[in-house]
């Protein structure tokens, strides 16, 4: 057992079991949250833990009892279990709740175990909630094709409000313009930027802040919004309809059953026995057994006529290199899994449209867990330490005490706009927000206590 020296009050007990980033990534998160947080993971791995962080960690196997008593599963809070083997978080799930854990999640890649009959059985079990990484991304990938001009998309509450993502290049209308210039020139604006990300900076834009070329722009908008908030942004919709998967895994045969039904796809698998199972699986896809770097076979099959590729195999670095040439060949919308995350500002920055990564995804939807007031969603933004929240206002809580310029709201965090008799709003100084509104908050992660607790009763 190692223990860092300095010991403050948390207000929740968090165990986090794992082999992975992910587990890593959500410590990251969590550090600064008033959390007490103990990391359950093998011996090896121990010594990639920054002891800077105030955290607890242990080494066995997650499923012995025996270990899991020795990491005191029985005062968690919260049980998160998020080893590469789903099996195995499975059943220390299941031991964990048990065990005394108030909540237990579990992370699986096998989408069986998260659906239907199967999540009912393990929720009885003492599984509250079934993870899919590939589940995750999977949806993701299919709004962004059905979204094409945005970098990244996430609509709330039937796309009453939408959160979009938008790299500002040479086209863009608002470059050397302030939001504060923007909203003159633009009465009765149906959108608000809510970050701008910057090199490696990430801020929360102010009245006097300008856009710049490279922005990447993040913007709560209005359906009414979206149109000319992409023309302010130098962007346009473009219909999509041949599509190339690159990768036959969990991922890209979900996205290929989400999308095949309205675009004509072909799907490259390099294993030639799954290239057979899918061909008969996905019945309204062309299976191509081949190998994705291999130009003249992408020739072949006409990579010049696809409108975007989505490059999702078990590789980082093939997604990558595929979607670059996929680019090379004029294709409008690429979108690559990039897992190591070392590699995601790099990769936005040479070219490729959209990221994708399992890891982020999964640990935004995690966090919502950890929150006392009540989270409706949650959405990761990628290459970025900062999430998306959708909060449920509460009669009573701080955020409808007084309209939003009186109020003292965290600086490292932005009301985006609310939902409100289901139809969405604009954020502005004036507004109160009401019990029963459904709020938009970006927020980067040291303001993510500050405003939870505006939404707590």
């Amino acid at each position: 057992m190692h223990l860092c020296l300095q010991k403050i009050v948390y207000s929740m007990n968090i165990l986090i079991a794992g082999d992975s980033e992910i587990s890593l990534h959500l410590a990251r998160l969590l550090y600064d949250e008033n959390h007490d947080i103990t990391l359950f993971c093998p011996e090896e791995q121990l010594s990639g833990i920054n002891q800077d962080y105030d955290v607890l960690t242990y080494s066995g196997d997650p499923t012995s009892i025996d270990d899991l008593k020795n990491a005191n599963v029985k005062k968690s809070d919260l049980f998160i279990t998020v080893f590469l083997d789903g099996r195995t978080n499975l059943l220390a799930a299941i031991l964990g709740k048990n065990l005394g854990a108030k909540k237990c999640i579990a992370i699986v890649n096998d989408t069986e175990y998260s659906v239907g009959e199967s999540r009912e059985l393990y929720k009885s079990l003492g599984v509250d909630y079934v993870v899919c990484p590939q589940k995750i991304a999977a949806k993701e990938i299919t709004n962004l094709i059905i979204n094409t001009a945005a970098t990244e998309i996430f609509d709330f509450s039937d796309k009453q409000l939408s959160l979009m993502l938008i790299k500002l290049d040479e086209k863009a209308k608002v470059l050397g313009k302030s939001l504060n210039q923007v909203a003159r020139e633009n009465e009765d604006l149906n959108f608000r930027a809510v970050a701008l990300h910057r090199g490696s900076k990430t801020i929360i834009p102010r009245g006097e802040d300008v856009f710049r070329k490279n922005d990447m722009a993040y913007v709560v908008s209005k359906p009414e919004g979206i149109e000319y908030l992409l023309e302010l942004g130098g962007k346009s919709k473009f219909d999509i309809s041949n599509i190339m998967i690159v990768g036959g895994g969990t991922v890209g045969t979900l996205t290929a059953k989400n999308l095949q039904k309205k675009y004509k796809l072909k799907l490259f698998e390099l294993n030639q026995e799954r290239s057979n199972r899918l061909a008969d699986e996905l019945k309204n896809t062309m299976v191509i057994n081949g190998d994705a770097h291999d130009v003249a076979l992408l020739e072949k099959e006409n990579i010049r006529s696809m409108d975007a590729v989505i490059a999702v195999t078990n590789n980082t670095e093939t997604n990558i290199l595929t979607s670059l040439l996929a680019k090379k060949y004029g294709v409008r919308k690429t979108i690559a899994l990039v897992e190591n995350l070392n590699y995601i500002e790099i990769s936005q920055n040479i070219g490729i449209d959209t990221i994708i990564n399992k890891k982020l995804a999964t640990a935004s939807y995690i966090i919502r867990f950890t929150m006392k007031a009540e989270v409706l969603s949650t959405k990761c933004l990628n290459g970025i330490d900062a999430e998306i929240f959708e909060f449920a206002a509460k009669a009573g809580s701080p955020i409808t005490k007084k309209p939003l310029k009186k109020l003292k709201f965290p600086s490292a965090a932005i009301v985006g706009g609310i939902i409100r008799d289901k139809k969405g709003m604009i954020a502005s100084g004036d507004l109160h927000i009401q019990a029963g509104d459904q709020v938009v908050v970006f927020t980067l992660p040291e303001a993510f206590d500050a405003v939870d607790r505006m939404f707590r009763t």
